[in-house]
């Protein structure tokens, strides 16, 4: 079980991460820990990935498991708003998440890693989806 963040700044920029297996852009985000709520793992998860420590999550925007999405392993991924500070330090594994960056609406990537281009358009056009 895996989880995502499609998350913006208060200036209305979008938070992505780039991936160190792809190095293509994604949504930050990851698999659950043991233990671990879907909404401690996405607070984790921004911090590890995106250095981004103010967050505050919204709603369940999707919900995403066609097997073929990702090569690794057959991953169901839920999809949450979440407005968020800017990063206030670099991704804690830099061999995993290359680098973060904040995009306005025109500077987004067209293609995201792992079919999260998807997940990404449904949540700007106010979209809820679920598979």
């Amino acid at each position: 079980m895996g989880v995502a963040a499609v998350a913006r700044t208060a200036n209305g920029r979008w938070v992505l991460i780039r991936r160190g297996d792809t190095g293509q852009w994604a949504l930050p985000g990851g698999t659950l820990e043991w233990g671990e709520t879907l909404r401690s793992a996405i607070v984790r998860e921004l911090a590890e990935e995106a250095g981004i420590e103010q967050v505050t999550l919204g709603d369940v925007l999707g919900v995403y498991s066609a097997p073929h999405r990702d090569e690794r392993f057959h991953a169901v991924t839920v999809v949450v708003a979440a407005d968020v500070g800017e990063p206030v330090r670099p991704p804690i594994n830099p061999v995993e998440i290359m680098e973060v960056g904040l995009f306005t609406e025109a500077e987004l990537p067209s293609t995201l890693a792992y079919e999260m281009s998807a997940m990404l358009d449904n949540a700007r056009n106010g979209r809820r989806f679920w598979e």
